[in-house]
């Protein structure tokens, strides 16, 4: 018996990492088109392109790990099913009991790795993520502000600045015209400032400093002198198709997830509370698939022997789609406050687990139904039903 746990347990641990290394490159190659518009519009290096994918693979991780975990355990019962060792342990009194403390520790191992990455690596990867973003685009906005030139790049506003030192972000003799407000154009001049980033907010800043804001109105001019001035610049203003916005709940700690004020929140933005909410059990139910999703496809594995790996994967991909459908429909009620989040989220975990626990006692039993298989298995050309070649 030690020596099959040790043998199941290397096999799962070796499709798993295959799994997961296929998996999340295909999600980053996908997420690269997503975000071409950004990586062209900031002309980023490759090893600044390598190191913003390395801080979006935390969040990825969460999501790939449980469908990694059930494909390991669901190719590998099924191999054992096609070359017939389930029925040779069987023969020799091994029941399929006897075979779960591999795949079960298994889950588990994988369970808390997915909870160490929900709860601590997914916050320092999308930080970090931001935060380079932020840093990546303040040096470009000071590169593209040249000295003694009208910048028009950004709509509705006019940049202009006498000197500018791209390394420091320093500007001097600093002329901004604002015509966002149809009502009234702001012209505002300062004899220096400088260019920061916000980091909650996502936003670039002009910090302007012992100016004035002329403030022409149907014709009247007003005059307002001022110690210090900010001007907000969404990244969307200098670089067509990105904006980072402001920090979401899936960007920050748990423990600052746990310190949000849920009531005073939802008092002034109900929809942003709800989020808040989902996000908590989200941190949780994507780590308790890998145990869930793993007891559903046991049995399923064991009543299907006989068909084609490559079929059984897409059979084991369409069941992990189901679950997920069925998580981002819990996810969108909860957001939405159509259900509450405890049950439209766990839920789905919940019905696998009951369906896996009935499937294991019914395939311990050997009572599992087969599952319509024919549509998997290739068909042979040439025979009849007997297995005689036809005349």
């Amino acid at each position: 018996m030690n020596l099959l746990q040790r043998r199941l347990f290397l096999e799962l641990v070796k499709v798993f990492f295959l799994a997961l290394a296929v998996l999340l490159l295909f999600i980053l190659m996908g997420r690269a088109i997503q975000l071409r518009d950004m990586l062209l519009g900031l002309e980023l290096g490759v090893g600044d392109t390598l190191r913003l994918f390395g801080y979006l693979c935390p969040f990825f991780l969460l999501m790939v790990c449980p469908v990694a975990c059930m494909l390991a355990v669901f190719l590998t019962f099924l191999r054992m099913g096609t070359d017939r060792e389930l029925i040779a342990l069987r023969a020799g009194g091994v029941s399929l009991y006897q075979m779960l403390p591999a795949p079960l520790l298994f889950a588990f191992l994988c369970l808390g790795f997915a909870v160490w990455v929900s709860l601590y690596w997914l916050a320092w990867g999308m930080g970090h993520f931001r935060a380079e973003i932020l840093d990546i685009a303040g040096s470009r906005a000071r590169i593209v502000i040249q000295p003694g030139v009208f910048n028009k790049d950004i709509p509705d506003m006019v940049l202009f600045a006498r000197q500018v030192e791209p390394e420091s972000g320093t500007l001097a003799q600093v002329l901004v015209e604002d015509s966002s407000n149809p009502d009234r154009t702001l012209t505002i001049l300062a004899p220096d400032g400088s260019m920061d980033t916000d980091y909650n907010r996502g936003e670039l800043l002009f910090l302007l400093r012992n100016g004035r804001i002329y403030t022409e109105r149907g014709g009247a001019v007003s005059v307002m002198g001022f110690d210090e001035y900010v001007v907000r610049l969404s990244l969307e203003a200098m670089f067509k198709g990105f904006d980072l916005g402001p920090v979401k709940p899936k960007e920050m700690s748990w423990s600052e997830l746990i310190g949000l004020p849920v009531p005073e929140i939802a008092a002034r933005n109900e929809r942003l509370a709800n989020k808040i909410v989902v996000e908590r059990h989200k941190r949780w139910v994507f780590p308790a698939a890998c145990v869930v999703l793993t007891v559903f496809v046991i049995p399923i594995a064991v009543s299907v022997q006989g068909i084609r790996r490559q079929n059984g994967l897409l059979l084991a991909l369409f069941l992990f789609f189901l679950y997920y459908s069925l998580i981002s429909a819990g996810i969108t009620t909860g957001e939405s406050g159509q259900m509450p989040p405890l049950i439209g989220i766990w839920a789905p975990n919940a019905l696998f687990l009951a369906l896996g626990l009935c499937g294991i006692r019914l395939a311990a039993l050997e009572r599992m139904p087969r599952l319509p298989d024919f549509a998997f298995r290739p068909r042979r050309s040439g025979m009849d039903r007997t297995g005689e070649a036809r005349p």
